[in-house]
C-alpha cells in the first residue's frame, strides 16, 4: 500500500487562540508587559472588571488561561467582588485551567485554598526591588520547565500569604517568606510584578508615594535606578514562564 503524507496546514487556516482573561481592579489599569507579551503569541485580551459589575465565566473552555493583577485593595477585604473573584479562582484549580494571581491575585488565590493572608506585624511592606530565593521545588520546576528565576524581583506590596496546605513554595523572600506557589499543575501565585512598565513603575510611586515611606519600602528613584539593573533577567523569565504556562497538558507533562 502506497503510503500518503498529510500536508500541515498553513498558520493561516490554523483556528485561532483562545483569548486570555485579564481581571483588573482599578478604572484605569493595565495588563502592563503580561498583556503585551500574550498578544504577542497571538491571544486576545478578554478584560474584566469585576469590580464595575464585569461577570467572570462558569468555566474556562473557552479562554487560554486567566490572569488576577494586584490592586490597592486586599484580599480580606469585605466587599463583594472580592469574595466573589475569591471563590472564581476555585474554577481555574477545578479545571487545572492556566491561572496566575498576581500580588492581590496570589493572595486571592492563597486564600481560596484556606491560607492565611496577613499584614505584617511590625507594619512593613515591599515597595521596590528585593531579592528571591527558589526553593528545592522552585529549582526543580525551573529546571523541568526550562527558565531560571529572577534573583531580584520588582515589589509593591504590605500584605503576605501563607503557603496553602497542598501547594508548593516556589521561591521566598525576606519580610514576606513566601513569594511564589502553584496549585495543581498550572495555577500559581507571585507577590511579585513582573507585567510593570517603566511608565507603570512611574504612576504607581507618584499616586501611592506615601507606600514608598512605609517601613522596609524604597524611596522612589532607586525603583527606577533598580530598572534598569535588574529588568533583564525578569524580561527572561517572564518569557519563559508564559511559553510554560501556555502549553497544553500533554506538551507540559512531556517537558
Amino acid at each position: 500500500m502506497r503510503a500518503t503524507h498529510r500536508r500541515r496546514r498553513p498558520a493561516s487556516q490554523l483556528p485561532p487562540l483562545k483569548p486570555v482573561l485579564i481581571v483588573l481592579h482599578q478604572e484605569h489599569s493595565t495588563s502592563g508587559r503580561v498583556g503585551r507579551l500574550l498578544q504577542a503569541r497571538g491571544h486576545a485580551l478578554d478584560i474584566r472588571k469585576p469590580r464595575y459589575g464585569d461577570p467572570l465565566p462558569q468555566t474556562m473552555a473557552d479562554h487560554a488561561g486567566a490572569v488576577i493583577f494586584g490592586g490597592p485593595m486586599g484580599a480580606n477585604d469585605p466587599d463583594d467582588f472580592i469574595k466573589t473573584e475569591i471563590d472564581w479562582i476555585g474554577t481555574c484549580l477545578r479545571e487545572d485551567a492556566p491561572f496566575l494571581g498576581i500580588c492581590l491575585g496570589a493572595q486571592m488565590m492563597a486564600k481560596h485554598l484556606g491560607a492565611r493572608v496577613y499584614t505584617h506585624g511590625e507594619g512593613r511592606a515591599e515597595v521596590g526591588y528585593y531579592k528571591l530565593d527558589q526553593t528545592d521545588h522552585g529549582r526543580l520546576h525551573a529546571t523541568e520547565a526550562g527558565f531560571a528565576w529572577p534573583d531580584t524581583v520588582y515589589q509593591w506590596h504590605r500584605d503576605g500569604f501563607d503557603c496553602p496546605t497542598g501547594a508548593e513554595c516556589l521561591a521566598t523572600g525576606g519580610d514576606f517568606p513566601v513569594q511564589a506557589i502553584r496549585a495543581e499543575s498550572r495555577c500559581y501565585g507571585i507577590q511579585f510584578h513582573p507585567e510593570v512598565t517603566p511608565a507603570m513603575m512611574c504612576r504607581w510611586s507618584i499616586r501611592g508615594h506615601e507606600r514608598t515611606l512605609m517601613p522596609g519600602a524604597q524611596l522612589r528613584h532607586m525603583h527606577l535606578d533598580g530598572w534598569y539593573q535588574y529588568d533583564p533577567a525578569i524580561r527572561l523569565w517572564l518569557d519563559g514562564f508564559l511559553d510554560h504556562w501556555l502549553k497544553a497538558p500533554a506538551e507540559a507533562a512531556s517537558v
